[in-house]
């Protein structure tokens, strides 16, 4: 008996069916598949936050307060400048990673390892300002008081209404000091806050030795001449009566349980979805080296196509169209 088997004459295409749906490869259809499927991912985890943040409106933190440093600039307040910053970097990163793939139809290699070089730089700056913004977001900028409900108080200078850190008022007092090792010691308080500077006791024996500072609520109030919304900021002798009914602890900074700006859940929503979405940008630099080496070696000249490029550039074109509504929905409305 014949073994051989009739050829079908669909052996060289990529689809091995017929006609190609929508005109595309077959890598370009499943990049496209993923694309719309990570997209359904971001809208939930976006919807996710928008519904949050409208439940807890009164107490979500002002983003203008919050992402307010500049690098090299320690002390200037430059609300949104640096988050501005790099969304133009990145942004540019899709123009670069445009030529590219412009160049690539032209089968231009030089030009193309060039415009993937400059994409991949602008994604690497990218990511490493994320982690800086993280790094200061973490560490916290002025401290303040957590109350028995939970919320936050932070505190003000009366006359000015500036914020006040806690080492501005607070000194550290006399501290218990636990054996730990032959020759070492630890501090130990008894409230468990071992990642608090100091003590409820102490930022409150300094708040009522400074007069001059009041405290400023989570709740957030229109100011009726200007319109705009602001926290609820509280007289001196209702601070005083506040911070010794309700306050229990200090916090500094923000994590996955506690937030020195306001609602814990911004935090929360903060780290899972800038940090997913810096996966993704950094999954694309990954990819785009991968690809720019390829394209050094002559892998795509030697192929007759740069559809590679194409596919990287699709990928990288969807982290970036991610990330406006990131920006719009954590730093501008």
């Amino acid at each position: 008996m014949d073994s051989t088997v009739a050829s079908t004459g669909t052996e060289e295409q990529k689809w091995g069916g017929g006609t190609q749906p929508l005109n595309v490869s077959y890598g370009k259809m499943m990049m496209w598949f993923f694309i719309l499927s990570d997209a359904l991912t971001f809208t939930g985890f976006l919807a996710a936050y928008g519904f949050s943040r409208f439940k807890f409106i009164e107490e979500w933190p002002l983003a203008d307060e919050v992402f307010n440093h500049f690098p090299f600039l320690h002390g200037t307040d430059a609300p949104m400048f640096y988050v501005a910053l790099m969304t133009f970097i990145l942004i540019g990163s899709s123009v670069t990673m445009v030529l590219a793939v412009d160049a690539g139809h032209q089968m231009k290699q030089k030009k193309v390892a060039f415009y993937m070089l400059l994409t991949v730089i602008g994604g690497m700056i990218f990511v490493g300002s994320q982690a800086w913004e993280w790094k200061n977001f973490i560490a916290g900028e002025y401290g303040a008081v957590t109350t028995k409900g939970g919320k936050v108080l932070q505190f003000l200078e009366v006359d000015t209404g500036k914020r006040v850190a806690l080492q501005d008022f607070v000194e550290v007092g006399t501290r218990e000091v636990a054996p730990y090792g032959n020759s070492q010691g630890i501090w130990f308080q008894s409230s468990g806050q071992y990642d608090a500077t100091y003590t409820f006791e102490e930022v409150k024996k300094g708040f009522e030795a400074n007069p001059n500072i009041t405290i400023r609520t989570q709740q957030l109030i229109v100011n009726e001449e200007t319109g705009a919304s602001e926290k609820l900021v509280l007289s001196r002798a209702d601070a005083l009566v506040k911070l010794n009914k309700d306050g229990v602890g200090v916090v500094e900074g923000a994590n996955l349980t506690q937030n020195e700006y306001g609602a814990p859940l911004f935090a929360d929503f903060f780290f899972f979805i800038t940090g997913f979405h810096g996966f993704h940008v950094f999954s694309g630099v990954i990819f785009n080296l991968l690809v720019f080496f390829n394209v050094l070696l002559g892998t795509y000249e030697r192929r007759g196509s740069y559809e590679m490029v194409e596919k990287v550039g699709l990928y990288w074109h969807f982290v970036d169209l991610v990330w406006v509504f990131v920006f719009t929905f954590f730093y501008l409305v």
